[in-house]
């Protein structure tokens, strides 16, 4: 990965990084992160169980300020100068390390809210009480059985996981951050890198108010690389780097029929059932490959990079794995691979709902249909354009398109209306070139500190608040996922596993050590 930009030599040499006579190579500092982190495994387990038995939902503003609390105790105590930072709604917990002579200025970025919670949709456990399960949890049973994390298990395997709203996302990215550094001080290794860590507590929603803390706070803040510490590894298990993200906006169409539900026996085949409409109208939407046919919808997509291709080309296929993990046999795309369809953008139907099903069940011809949409966005693209798209769509088969609840003139008057709702939260797209140095010393900090090539995602599929960060700050921005893929995040039974804990907390302190030199 040493390369010549420019027109003059410039190489990202990681040999020694810290001129210090016990450490020669990446390897003898690989070999005392490691020591450090299994000596304090239990330790670091403890904490991060106890910081798991906070509630963290975004909207629980009283749980949320104990999380940031915790937070800063934790820097505090191994001698990271910290403080809870207020904005219009939860606060963010900054904390920062600075050397004289710094090479480079790092931020990390990570969240420590967490999406809402449905305990009864947990499986013998609940959110906020950890447990640890010998292995992954098979799918539609309870196996293997929960182990009760209070006390800590005396032993304990790398595969065993951890379940727990936001065990993975994302206050394992926190917890992991805060134990890289402390490897790093307990190794005794100088560090040559000023740091700033960045821990957000309203990304779950929709970092509203870290736009203006940015602008506010942008001088402090000032960094020359922003790695933001959040998502999936790679399927592989192999480190991971990312160096975008798609954007995401959302809309919610409902689609009319009668202005209540009628019995479908005096009324069936005469009445409109809003659910057959709704279902032919979003059909409309993608061909039957998951193309999107709404016009226009590829038109502003910005080509990838011949550098981004290889990069591409680059990573081990794994979808015929994931499809097997996740019970389908054939992929939407079948033109596209996993990592080639996230590179593009995408229109999913996140939900339907009309009348009743199950038990509930009843004989009727519904009075509406609801769908709930997102639009996940690439670099060019804009929630706007392709929300009004969409809308163009919508009116092209045949619907007459309201933004509030129709009245008896509307209903008389048009007989296919649909209500489209947008909405203004959401990202825009981001995405840093792989050529600048900085990426490239990035990359080769962690092939140089784990022996092997590490996996280069131009762009993950999920969002994330990166282009804030360009935006405001003028920081380049580059992901480093620790994650298991198979986490649940969002839903119930959030996991973590350890061996991606322990992963990732070497793979942050191997980053702290940077060096251009």
């Amino acid at each position: 990965m040493k390369k010549i930009l420019g027109s003059g030599i410039l190489m990202c040499f990681i040999i020694p990084i810290f001129l210090y006579s016990q450490v020669s190579s990446m390897k003898d500092v690989s070999a005392k992160i490691r020591s450090q982190r299994q000596k304090n495994e239990h330790l670091i387990l403890k904490e991060f169980v106890d910081f798991l038995s906070i509630p963290n939902v975004s909207a629980d503003r009283e749980n949320v300020r104990k999380n940031a609390e915790f937070i800063k105790k934790m820097m505090e105590k191994r001698g990271i100068k910290a403080r809870v930072m207020e904005t219009g709604g939860n606060p963010v917990v900054y904390g920062e390390v600075i050397v004289p002579d710094a090479e480079w200025t790092l931020g990390f970025y990570a969240h420590y809210d967490g999406q809402p919670v449905d305990p009864r949709k947990w499986t013998d456990s609940r959110p906020f009480e950890p447990v640890f399960r010998p292995g992954k949890m098979e799918a539609g049973t309870d196996f293997p059985k929960p182990i009760k994390a209070v006390p800590l298990p005396d032993n304990y395997m790398d595969d065993w996981r951890i379940y727990a709203r936001g065990s993975s996302d994302d206050r394992a990215a926190v917890m992991a951050l805060i134990a890289a550094f402390d490897a790093l001080k307990n190794s005794g290794i100088p560090q040559k890198n000023n740091l700033k860590f960045i821990f957000e507590g309203e990304e779950e929603a929709g970092s509203t108010n870290l736009n203006s803390f940015l602008e506010k706070n942008k001088e402090i803040l000032e960094s020359d690389v922003l790695l933001v510490c959040d998502g999936p590894i790679y399927y592989s298990g192999d480190p991971t780097l990312f160096f975008g993200v798609r954007g995401i906006t959302t809309l919610e169409i409902t689609v009319y029929g009668p202005n209540t539900s009628v019995h479908s026996g005096h009324y069936g085949n005469w009445a409109p059932n809003p659910a057959i409409r709704l279902a032919r109208l979003l059909a409309s939407m993608k061909d039957k490959n998951g193309k999107v046919l709404v016009k226009g919808f590829y038109d502003t997509v910005v080509p990838l990079t011949e550098r981004e291709k290889e990069a591409l080309k680059a990573i081990p296929p794994f979808d015929t794995q994931i499809m097997e993990l996740y019970g389908f046999s054939k992929p939407e795309r079948e033109d596209l691979s996993l990592m080639e369809s996230i590179q593009l953008p995408s229109l999913n139907i996140n939900g339907i709902q009309s009348g009743w099903v199950g038990e509930q069940a009843r004989t009727i011809v519904p009075s509406e249909a609801i769908a709930s949409i997102d639009i996940r966005m690439v670099n060019d693209n804009d929630a706007n354009d392709l929300t009004q798209k969409i809308i163009d769509h919508i009116k092209e088969q045949g619907y007459h398109v309201v933004e509030e609840e129709p009245d008896q003139n509307t209903r008389m008057t048009h007989p296919f209306i649909a209500k489209v709702l947008t909405s203004e939260r959401g990202y825009k797209a981001s995405r840093t070139s792989m050529d600048l140095p900085i990426s490239e010393c990035i990359i080769d900090t962690l092939e140089d500190f784990y022996g092997e090539d590490v996996v280069c995602i131009p762009s993950l599929g999920g969002s994330l608040p990166i282009s804030f960060f360009n935006e405001i700050l003028g920081a380049p921005t580059i992901g480093v996922p620790i994650a298991n893929h198979d986490n649940n995040q969002h839903q119930p039974d959030e996991n973590l596993c350890l061996g991606h804990l322990w992963q990732g907390i070497e793979t942050f302190a191997a980053l702290m050590l940077t060096s251009n030199k």
